[in-house]
């Protein structure tokens, strides 16, 4: 080895850039390689001196770099460096032979990188294709220099080839060298930096969330591989970005930096972004530093906040004063910025980097130089970063956008559309600088326009689901209806007990629109009891025997109840029929069985024959009650024309006909019921009612599927868990529908072989039961996830951000449903019912922002839920606080609650309304309530209480306690104290 020349220490960039090096040795992070073609008559002996003329007119190309057995990394200059030179004669291989030589060798040139402590930390390589046809390759590590170099040296080397072919001497000013550059940085006040970062970042915790990534990610590693996707801007679209920015005094720095802030806001969902931004570096203070060869770009973070209704311009201005403010200090590493952060250890302050190339000569400039007698043609080039994904600007006549890009997170069509959707951002600035930021486009027409997946208009019949039945009575009279354990009743039987009911019901003085609630377990005498109300034109408010007393007694009042049906036997507490209910609440008690003599001598006609008992599609079916945020259960009202419209897609897919036998298992005060009880009845099909009994054995369960051949089951995800668990092998003609909470991948997995077909179903209450069916199969699994399947008839999907616009796709937001199954609104909750019930922009009607749906719907529940028209289709989206993302074949990836809201075994609850009855207690001062796994990967709820007593005193009561208002039994299975907090962090800051 020559002569040691000089040692000094790194900048703070050179350390990072180490670090990540030594880390990853073969993922090719910081290498960086430039290859282009030369054509004409090369003298390859001057051009190899010209080369190795500015290694030694160069102190940082002789530079080698230590780290081990010493107190902090060191670069070491030697006096002399020989540089490595390659040349090959290509001239006898066809050209397609040359093409795949050189990508060969690229990769294997790549993968070779260099030793650190060795230099010089560079090479060059020639292969000479035809007699005046030249491939050059230019490879060095990032730690020598950055890109503003590159055309200095190669401008250096052109110079010093053409001086030598003509016999000259070429005589240089003497470069100022690299270690003034470190001394500089060293004189920096590190405290004011400290002070400066400190304030920027101030509250700010974690990275700003891409929102593009792979639904199932390769695992991290450090030979992650990076892609390149270039994007080229017209030359029309670059003159007026220039000329845009030159009228109101921006650079086009700043542009590119609220733009590319735009789109990461509306990727991420967030109003406060935080990317990061590659820095020149070289400051004005140190003389020559525009001309000395070595590393002094830094990347910084750039945090910029959006609000929707500031003014574009001084939002761009204050990005840019921003940016000057920030170059005071950009001299500072960003492993101290981290720790001078809020950002915990190990996590990047930031996942995307922008980097604007603002060299004072460009590479193309330099290598136009035609002064060398050479014609040289830029060609490709190689640098990756250790970002996942970096933004890099390239001006010219026309600007070039370029994303390097780790291929394990990003797909390549996600890249693609987000160069587009930055694209139509920088065009929505020029068209309309007066605008506010959140008034600019993201997404092109065309994407704005519907999906081919919304476009489900189908016809339905126009019959209530009675109607549908007593149709089916007559085509087929002497068909078996319905199961219950020994008793069966025909389509006929069924219609008539029905109609029997329904004229008793009216005696009682039952009027259309009244709320009649049943509590009654699972039998033929409940579907007989639902089928009645219907048809008497009143509405059905189900009731689970095994509710808590508070929960009954809560629903009766806020229903306005006139009537509760129910059933000796049934265990309903007895607290129901107390004087109070009755008498001061006005709610009638009707046994059913006591009075069944009676009502056998009623016509068996239809009662809807009168006809102020016949009600219209628009009037309500069924008022059903899901957890509330405050403690507090909500009614949600259902049309007949949704429930039809459920129906009647049902019926096509997943498919039921007369040949099937459905299972019903599901308590009728969850939603999904009404699918079991009615679905099989307006097909032809069998009704087989399982038991209480039954369905908590999953023994008794699986015998009952083999006993009556059932075809169809739906049930929730831990019904189907509770049956395979029991050894249930499946059964081969069986129709699996899963629902009620999300299906888990390894779930799936088991039900695929369970039976003829598995299907994953999905939506809210407040849109009738289900908007979506997928049915599954091995490729739809692929992911490691199960999609939510396509809308069902008449239903439209939407993904909005949080000012309700349309999100990319594979971009997350909220999902928000529109169609025939919506429900009116939230009984007598205007105030939530204006909250989730919003006018739907896509739609004519009501497209100015008013809530036509919801207005008129308040009024028509204050009539209590009589017959006034409700608002057109469409006009109205619900958002449903579901966070999803739509995939390239429509389907969605769900991705979590937006609110404080679970699904537990096919309920929905509001954390906040159990947190809301242990609170009750007097000894609870806070309650916070979380869903955890188990060892055994079963779902459960844990409460974090703090208390005024010792924990095991309050244990069991609290355990009777927690039985909520929306379950029907107690849900928390473990109580514990929070973790130790500081005084200052409030229980939800865990």
């Amino acid at each position: 080895m020559t002569t040691v020349q000089d040692i000094y220490e790194l900048s703070p960039m050179q350390q990072g850039m180490l670090f990540h090096t030594l880390y990853a040795p073969a993922s090719g992070v910081y290498f960086e390689q430039r290859s282009c073609l030369l054509a004409g008559s090369l003298d390859v002996a001057a051009f190899k001196r010209a080369w190795q003329a500015v290694v030694e007119r160069h102190a940082v190309l002789r530079t080698a770099f230590y780290w081990e057995e010493a107190d902090k990394p060191l670069q070491v200059v030697y006096a002399s460096a020989e540089l490595p030179w390659i040349e090959a004669d290509w001239q006898t291989l066809s050209e397609p032979q040359q093409e795949a030589k050189l990508a060969a060798f690229l990769q294997s040139d790549r993968t070779q990188g260099f030793r650190l402590d060795q230099p010089p930390l560079m090479r060059c390589v020639l292969f000479q294709l035809s007699p005046e046809r030249y491939r050059f390759v230019w490879s060095h590590h990032h730690l020598l220099m950055d890109g503003w170099c590159n055309a200095l040296l190669i401008k250096e080397v052109l110079a010093f080839y053409t001086a030598q072919r003509q016999g000259q001497a070429l005589t240089l000013p003497s470069p100022c060298p690299y270690r003034d550059y470190i001394l500089w940085l060293q004189q920096q006040d590190q405290q004011a930096a400290q002070t400066y970062w400190q304030q920027a970042l101030a509250d700010f915790h974690a990275p700003t969330p891409l929102g593009i990534d792979r639904s199932r990610p390769t695992p991290n590693t450090p030979h992650s591989e990076h892609y390149n996707q270039w994007h080229t801007l017209s030359q029309t679209l670059t003159a007026d970005l220039n000329a845009f920015a030159q009228r109101y005094h921006l650079t086009l720095n700043t542009l590119f930096q609220g733009a590319w802030a735009l789109v990461l806001s509306r990727y991420s969902g967030t109003l406060e972004v935080v990317f990061g931004a590659t820095v020149a570096g070289r400051p004005p203070t140190l003389p020559g530093s525009d001309s000395i060869v070595g590393l002094f770009i830094n990347t910084v973070p750039v945090r910029v906040a959006l609000s929707p209704a500031m003014p574009l311009l001084s939002w761009l201005q204050q990005i840019q004063k921003a940016q000057r403010d920030r170059e005071t200090y950009a001299f500072s590493s960003l492993t101290d910025i981290q720790s001078w952060s809020a950002v915990p250890h190990g996590t990047p302050i930031f996942e995307s980097l922008l980097v604007f190339e603002n060299y004072p000569v460009s590479l193309t400039a330099a290598l136009t130089d035609d002064s060398s007698g050479l014609i040289i043609q830029e060609g490709q080039g190689f640098e990756q970063t250790n970002y996942p994904l970096a933004l890099v600007v390239i001006p010219g006549e026309t600007l070039a956008l370029r994303v390097n890009y780790d291929r394990d997170r990003f797909p390549r069509v996600a890249i693609q559309r987000l160069l587009g959707h930055l694209e139509t951002v920088l065009t929505g600035i020029m068209a309309a600088p007066e605008a506010s930021t959140g008034q600019l486009p993201l997404l092109t027409p065309t994407q704005q326009q519907l999906q081919a997946w919304n476009q489900t208009d189908q016809p339905i019949p126009d019959r209530c689901v009675h109607e549908l039945i007593a149709d089916q009575a007559q085509v087929t009279p002497a068909t078996t209806a319905v199961i219950f354990e020994e008793i069966s009743l025909s389509y006929q039987e069924l219609d008539q007990r029905t109609n029997q009911l329904a004229h008793h019901l009216v005696q009682q003085g039952v009027q259309p629109g009244d709320r009649l609630a049943l509590c009654l377990e699972r039998s033929a005498e409940l579907v007989v009891t639902l089928l009645a109300i219907l048809k008497t034109g009143a509405v059905y408010v189900p009731l689970d025997p095994t509710y808590p007393v508070e929960r009954l007694r809560f629903i009766l009042k806020d229903a306005q109840v006139s009537l509760l049906i129910t059933a000796p036997g049934e265990t309903v507490d007895s607290a129901i029929e107390t004087a109070e209910i009755v008498h001061s609440m006005g709610v009638q008690v009707l046994d059913v069985r006591p009075h069944q003599a009676h009502i056998t001598t009623q016509p068996s006609h239809p009662v809807t024959q009168l006809p102020s008992h016949s009600p219209t599609s628009n009037d309500p079916a069924y008022l059903i009650y899901t957890s509330g945020s405050t403690g507090t259960p909500k009614g949600v009202p259902i049309q007949h024309q949704s429930l039809t419209n459920l129906l009647n897609s049902m019926a096509q897919a997943p498919g039921m006909t007369a040949q099937d036998t459905l299972l019903a298992v599901t308590t009728p005060a969850f939603d999904i019921a009404a699918l079991e009880l009615f679905l099989p009845l307006t097909v032809g099909g069998t009704l087989v009612v399982a038991s209480q009994d039954t369905v908590r054995d999953p023994q008794s369960l699986a015998a009952q599927l083999e006993h009556h051949d059932v075809t169809l089951m739906q049930a929730t995800p831990a019904t189907w868990r509770l049956l395979l668990e029991s050894g249930w092998s499946g059964k081969a003609n069986l129709k699996l529908l899963c629902g009620g909470e999300a299906l888990e991948i390894t779930l799936a997995q088991r039900l695929l072989n369970s039976g003829a077909e598995l299907w994953n179903l999905y939506g809210p209450t407040e849109t009738t039961i289900w908007s979506a069916a997928l049915k599954l199969e091995a490729a739809t699994l692929a992911d490691g996830f199960v999609p939510i399947g396509p809308p069902i008839a008449n239903t439209q999907f939407h993904v909005l951000d949080a000012q309700q616009r349309p999100v990319p796709l594979g971009v997350p937001g909220e999902l928000y449903i529109g169609g025939l199954g919506l429900s009116p609104g939230y009984w007598q909750r205007q105030d939530l019912t204006t909250e989730r019930f919003v006018a739907n922009p896509f739609s004519a009607v009501g497209a100015d922002g008013g809530t036509p749906h919801a207005a008129s719907w308040s009024h028509h529940l204050e009539l209590a839920l009589g017959a006034e028209p409700c608002a057109p289709t469409g006009s109205v989206l619900y958002g449903t606080g579901d966070r999803v993302r739509t995939r390239e074949d429509g389907t969605l990836e769900y991705l979590g609650r937006l609110d404080h809201q679970v699904k537990l075994r096919g309920f929905r609850i509001e954390l906040g309304e159990i947190e809301a009855v242990l609170t009750q207690h007097p000894d609870v001062s806070q309650a916070i309530v979380v869903l955890r796994e188990d060892n055994a990967g079963e779902t459960q709820l844990v409460a974090y209480v703090v208390l005024s007593s010792e924990l095991s005193i309050l244990n069991s009561e609290l355990k009777t306690q927690n039985s909520s208002p929306s379950s029907p039994h107690p849900l928390i299975t473990a109580f514990t104290p929070p973790p130790p907090r500081p005084a200052s962090a409030g229980l939800h800051g865990a």
